[in-house]
């Protein structure tokens, strides 16, 4: 399986600044979104620290064990890495006052092999395309989601109400984050969708799916993407990053050729 990346965040219509950051590693397979939260600029700061620790401590294990490691280690090794940048992000929040009470939300995926290892934490999401069809596989951390999964809510209702951002988890302020993890098979063809909120609240999900399925070039889908938030308000920031997987040509050994060609 080969994976090809390509990310852009906008600053959107209304707000003055970016507090979204997005990384990725061609190398390691590994890319990452956070949607940063906090007084001034204090968001851009979690959102920074914690893309950029994870992506330099990460992708620095993922090199040095190689084809060695298991899905069993690198999910352990992500847990510990995301562990890490949530100390650096709360240790910067309380040793300044200018960052106190930044956080951050995140989602993060390790494509290896056939799989995906993917974490996340708050409202950033992951979407896969598969044949057309386009489903979330990230469950939102938020109060609406809980409303929603308690019956209290439908999820019609749920996309119609205003306290679509008051996130239950984040990561920089609380001294242990809780990080839901999950692991997919990756086919042939997937196209995963990792995005802000800024996207989400804006473009519906068959809009979206529209979108993606599209034949154009990654960085094309993620302007669209971008573009279409945009058009419809862009109260946000908007990030889109987006991971593409084509399965690796076997080559064919001398038999097998030797038989198609007699």
């Amino acid at each position: 399986m080969t994976y090809e990346f390509f990310a852009r965040t906008d600053r959107g219509r209304v707000r003055s600044n970016n507090e979204d950051a997005v990384a990725f590693d061609r190398d390691a397979q590994l890319a990452i979104l956070a949607d940063g939260m906090g007084g001034y600029n204090a968001g851009e700061v979690a959102s920074a620290m914690a893309t950029t620790f994870i992506r330099s401590e990460m992708a620095r294990w993922l090199t040095q064990m190689g084809k060695a490691a298991q899905v069993v280690d690198v999910r352990k090794a992500l847990e510990i890495c995301v562990e890490n940048a949530n100390h650096a992000v709360l240790g910067a929040s309380l040793s300044n006052p200018q960052y106190a009470g930044m956080g951050t939300t995140l989602v993060v995926g390790v494509f290896r092999g056939d799989r995906l290892i993917l974490g996340h934490v708050g409202d950033s999401r992951c979407y896969r395309l598969r044949d057309g069809v386009l489903q979330q596989i990230t469950r939102d951390h938020s109060w609406l989601q809980e409303q929603v999964d308690a019956g209290f809510l439908t999820p019609q209702q749920a996309a119609a109400s205003g306290n679509r951002n008051l996130v239950t988890r984040a990561l920089g302020v609380e001294p242990h984050v809780q990080m839901e993890v999950n692991e997919f098979q990756v086919a042939p063809h997937d196209l995963f969708l990792m995005c802000s909120d800024g996207l989400t609240d804006m473009v519906s999900d068959a809009d979206l799916a529209e979108i993606l399925r599209a034949s154009v070039p990654l960085q094309d889908k993620a302007t669209l993407l971008i573009d279409t938030a945009n058009a419809q308000g862009g109260r946000d920031n908007i990030s889109v990053l987006l991971v593409q997987t084509t399965a690796r040509g076997k080559k064919r050994g001398f038999m097998s050729r030797w038989v198609r060609t007699a």
